[in-house]
């Protein structure tokens, strides 16, 4: 049987309902429990794939090729299931399934409304594509009293009735703010919170507070008595020292107590020795290196969150802390790369869409081949690594991308065809742009004997992908003969995946994303591997 705990949010947003949803989902899976986590999504949007990153974070990408939340993110790296094309759903995407129901008569000549229409289509959702497991998490997005998210809301509390106080259960994630001047700790914010929620139907089972200071214990009764929960269903969610430690806090605080009892469970309490040694590992590390992130959104950490969590991932492989110094590409056009870049230990350029900031990528690039310093380059950042290449090394002037316009020698072109699943695909230059790229889970081969083949410590590999244009396979030789080659490829050879220069210390350029699958107990081994070379830079410095 089962049951399902819907996670929302109150007060203000950003309080971290989808780590909450994680930490939990890994709670509940650590006492032997199977679980699913799903995100409801309150914008228009059909899928985040065509949002600046500025807008909302990146965008995490499914091995079956969903362009989904960030907080999807969040779930596979704390419960290691892999997420789906099912497990994230928006407005957007429920109206527009719903219309074209309507138009092609499936309504069968009814008004479609809010309710029931919308609703049910959000319940099937909810509902879809389960495998027997014992818990779905269903986090929505948003906060409390946001209109677009009342339909949402109206289908949780559905859903909450249909199924039965023994299959559902509803967790708010609220705020208790400290105000200096009174030097206290304010419930009032999440009783209105409750209150806004108790108006469209539904009472709150549980409250996760969370606040930046130990909740004094008749600030908690007094929670209780307000929100109409017992005092052992209010739970404080305190800041942590670092986010791996929040599922260890919020057992010790007795959330995954207070879910099975609430649905009857008996339960043997959770191992959280894996959680300890990650969290000690971050914690206390025996050094630490720095790492340049040389990006285009650079002024948002969320744009990069998978990023910088894998980097994270490879500390702890390491036993190192991972400092980042953030740099936007742009200043790379105007002042010299080396004033920013010759105290660090590595230098990453990540995936972008986009010509601003190239050229700086670029002048980074050069840096860290021409200073031997670790360079890993994702997607942008490999195709920029190949220009640069091309350009310095083997005497291609008008090396360029055409993804930023007509140039002499596109090194970096549009793909316009490719084949998944044994299926041809194709896309227009003038076609739409919300989900036609290259996404999710591609094989490739790696070439024996290259870094890539000894990182990896096999031949074939799975990857996940997110881009429209790809390094021009017709300049390998010409590459090859300047000392860059490609050390991976599509199964037919075709696509280029992997390249490197063989002469640098590590110098490695991927057109996937392999931080979309990289965790902390189970770092990607390019990150481990990374931050290995960076630590040996460390010591050569």
């Amino acid at each position: 049987m089962t049951r399902f705990i819907f996670i929302t949010g109150g007060v203000v947003s950003s309080l971290g309902k989808g780590l909450a949803s994680a930490a939990l989902g890994s709670l509940l899976q650590a006492r032997g429990f199977k679980v699913r986590l799903r995100k409801l999504d309150p914008y228009i949007n059909v899928d985040p794939g065509t949002m600046s990153p500025y807008q909302h974070g990146e965008v995490y990408v499914t091995d079956d090729g969903a362009e989904t939340d960030l907080d999807l993110g969040h779930y596979e790296r704390f419960t290691c299931v892999d997420a789906r094309q099912s497990d994230n759903v928006t407005t957007g995407r429920i109206y527009s399934d719903v219309i074209a129901k309507e138009r092609r008569g499936d309504y069968l000549g009814a008004t479609i409304q809010v309710i029931p229409h919308i609703t049910n289509a959000i319940k099937e959702f909810v509902l879809a594509d389960l495998d027997d497991e014992d818990f779905v998490l269903c986090e929505i997005g948003g906060t409390v009293g946001d209109i677009e998210g009342l339909p949402f809301l109206e289908a949780i509390r559905q859903l909450g009735n249909e199924l039965g106080h023994e299959r559902a259960m509803y967790l708010h994630l609220t705020l208790l703010p400290y105000i200096p001047t009174a030097g206290e700790v304010k419930t009032k914010p999440t009783q209105h919170s409750v209150k806004e929620l108790l108006a469209v139907g539904i009472q709150a089972d549980a409250l996760l507070c969370r606040a930046d200071r130990k909740i004094p214990e008749p600030e908690l009764a007094k929670i209780a008595l307000f929100c109409n929960v017992g005092e052992e269903d209010v739970i404080p969610a305190l800041d942590a020292k670092t986010i791996y430690e929040v599922p260890i806090n919020y057992h010790e605080q007795g959330l995954d107590r207070q879910v099975c009892r609430h649905f009857g469970l008996e339960a043997p309490p959770p191992d959280l020795s894996r959680w300890r040694e990650v969290v000690a590992r971050v914690t206390e590390p025996e050094g630490e290196v720095t790492i340049a992130i040389v990006g285009k959104y650079t002024g948002l950490k969320d744009a990069y969150k998978s990023l910088s969590e894998a980097l994270d991932h490879g500390g702890i492989a390491n036993n190192v802390r991972v400092n980042l110094k953030w740099l936007d590409s742009e200043i790379f056009e105007s002042e010299d790369a080396v004033q920013h870049l010759e105290n660090v230990n590595g230098i990453l350029v990540p995936g972008g869409f986009g010509e601003r900031g190239a050229e700086g990528k670029i002048a980074a690039v050069r840096f860290a081949r021409e200073r031997k310093a670790p360079y890993f380059g994702i997607c942008l950042g490999m195709q920029m690594a190949v220009v640069e290449g091309a350009r310095s090394l083997a005497g291609i002037k008008g090396a360029g991308s055409s993804e930023f316009g007509p140039c002499e020698d596109p090194i970096v072109g549009l793909m316009t065809e490719w084949t998944k699943d044994g299926n041809l695909e194709r896309r227009r230059a003038d076609g739409g742009m919300g989900g036609t790229m290259r996404l999710g889970a591609y094989d490739a081969k790696l070439i024996e004997g290259t870094r890539a083949h000894e990182i990896y410590g096999t031949e074939d590999i799975s990857e996940r992908h997110r881009h429209r244009y790809e390094v021009n396979m017709a300049y390998e030789q010409a590459l090859a003969a300047a000392g860059i080659i490609f050390s991976g490829k599509s199964p037919d050879g075709v696509l280029p995946e992997i390249v490197e220069i063989p002469s640098h210390p590590w110098f490695i350029g991927v057109q996937f994303h392999p931080e979309l699958k990289s965790r902390p107990f189970m770092p990607h081994p390019l990150f481990a591997s990374f931050i290995a070379a960076a630590i040996h830079q460390a010591r050569l410095v």
